[in-house]
């Protein structure tokens, strides 16, 4: 684990003198941050000494509650389990009305026994050192696909899109419209802002395919992990700047019935050590050298598709989003410049050729999702996994294997593959489904609105 270094924390506090609090953040199973607010004085101590946190932290449900069938509450008596500070993460969040840091830390391997191997960001590492291991050094980029939200609920007590700055409320979905990305300047001017001073590569921003429904782009990053990193640190600070103009940015997968779902896009290649593209062909020679990596990657990604969906797609909600002619996929499929299969090649130069994995929900953990698609490439490749014919066309009438559209075939899927434990490891696997097994049972057992509409009166 590399642990940040003493001399960035000095260099901060010299930096910062009006910083008074520090907002120390630890991803739990569910992608959700969960940490302390912290005084200035407290945060030397952390980067000599880590900081620790109590077992449980990652073993909560969406709701924030203990798990204990995770192994990692009253059967460790909640022990303490020493958390260290991430190399660069140390930043301002320029959202707040009073000066405050923001700190992302990490279980020590050791130290932060026995919650370690519950920490999603260690399943990631181990998927890049083993690729790494075998030559291949992964290079990705993250898109995240969210829904700008009044905190005010509509007459029927609905989440409604956000009213624009020109007081009307969006009613189409008006995509790629420039001019709803005008009517959102103020957000968009702070947001962009926000991610100079974090740092973070923030490209394009687009008007998705519903009112109210935004995407911006990070640009790739040559280190996989920094690339998640960074995806994890833009999903707080959107929230964050959001909050701060009152609004509400939902990345939930499927938030309304009769409108897109909001997914997160993983694009993805393979480099040498100098950063050239392994992956790097024409369109026309995907039976070549090069092509035949990427064709195993894919290959790969879809062998292993079934066992992870339950990664990708982790919550309930996540498979409302699986619907036809929605540009969310429904299949084992691939195909070059298609948006109707899960697997995309888009077109371009040869040396920019890369996977998008268009399966996740933006509701998915960054760092589960990287890991499973990194860890299904890596099958793919070391097994020499033909994809079998692309897509060309409407993928949404020719597919071949759909995906399962219901959250308890993933969970029983993702429990009974060897393959899985193996890959994401088997006490981090322990934990994750623990966890999700308990908010299975827990959303199944609660009685709502669609319940007393449907049944009240006629069952």
């Amino acid at each position: 684990m590399q642990i940040a270094d003493i001399q960035e924390v000095h260099d901060f506090l010299a930096a910062h003198p009006e910083v008074r609090l520090i907002e120390m953040m630890l991803i739990d199973a569910n992608g959700i941050p969960r940490g302390k607010l912290l005084h200035r004085d407290e945060l030397l101590a952390i980067y000599e000494n880590g900081r620790p946190l109590p077992s449980s932290i990652l073993a909560l449900t969406i709701q924030g509650e203990d798990v204990e069938e995770s192994g990692l509450v009253w059967e460790v008596a909640d022990a303490d389990c020493w958390t260290y500070p991430l190399p660069g993460s140390l930043t301002l969040q320029p959202w707040r009305s009073t000066p405050t840091g923001q700190l992302q830390v990490s279980m020590h391997p050791t130290q932060g026994m026995p919650a370690a191997p519950a920490d999603p960001r260690h399943v990631l590492v181990r998927a890049i050192d083993r690729l790494k291991a075998d030559g291949y050094h992964p290079v990705m980029a993250v898109e995240l696909e969210f829904y700008l939200l009044d905190k005010q609920r509509d007459a029927n007590g609905r989440p409604q899109p956000a009213l624009q700055s020109n007081g009307v409320r969006p009613q189409a979905p008006q995509v790629y419209g420039v001019y709803e990305l005008e009517q959102l300047q103020p957000f968009l001017d702070d947001l962009y802002t926000a991610c100079e001073v974090q740092g973070l590569p923030v490209r394009t921003a687009i008007s998705e395919y519903a009112p109210g429904q935004v995407e911006l782009t990070l640009e790739h990053r040559f280190d996989a992990l920094q690339a998640i990193d960074e995806g994890v640190r833009y999903k707080r600070l959107v929230k964050g700047v959001a909050n701060k103009h009152g609004l509400q940015a939902c990345f939930m997968a499927k938030p309304f019935g009769d409108q897109a779902g909001s997914g997160m896009h993983m694009h993805v290649s393979l480099a040498d050590e100098n950063g050239n593209n392994l992956m790097a062909c024409e369109l026309s020679d995907l039976e070549g050298r090069h092509g035949t990596l990427l064709r195993h990657a894919i290959g790969g990604m879809m062998a292993t598709l079934n066992d992870t969906l339950a990664i990708f797609c982790p919550n309930a909600n996540s498979y409302r989003r699986f619907q036809a002619n929605s540009y969310a996929p429904l299949a084992k499929s691939w195909g070059v410049n298609n948006r109707t299969v899960s697997f995309r090649v888009p077109g371009g130069p040869a040396k920019s050729r890369h996977v998008e994995h268009r399966i996740c929900g933006a509701d998915a953990n960054p760092y589960l999702a990287a890991a499973a698609i990194l860890s299904g490439i890596h099958h793919g490749i070391k097994n020499q996994i033909d994809p079998g014919e692309e897509i060309i066309g409407n993928g949404y009438e020719q597919a071949r294997e759909t995906l399962p559209t219901d959250w308890l075939t993933a969970l029983r899927a993702l429990e009974n593959s060897s393959w899985a434990k193996e890959a994401l490891g088997e006490d981090f696997l322990k934990v994750f489904l623990a966890i999700k097994w308990a908010e299975f049972r827990q959303f199944m057992g609660e009685v709502g609105e669609q319940d007393w509409r449907w049944y009240l009166t006629h069952a």
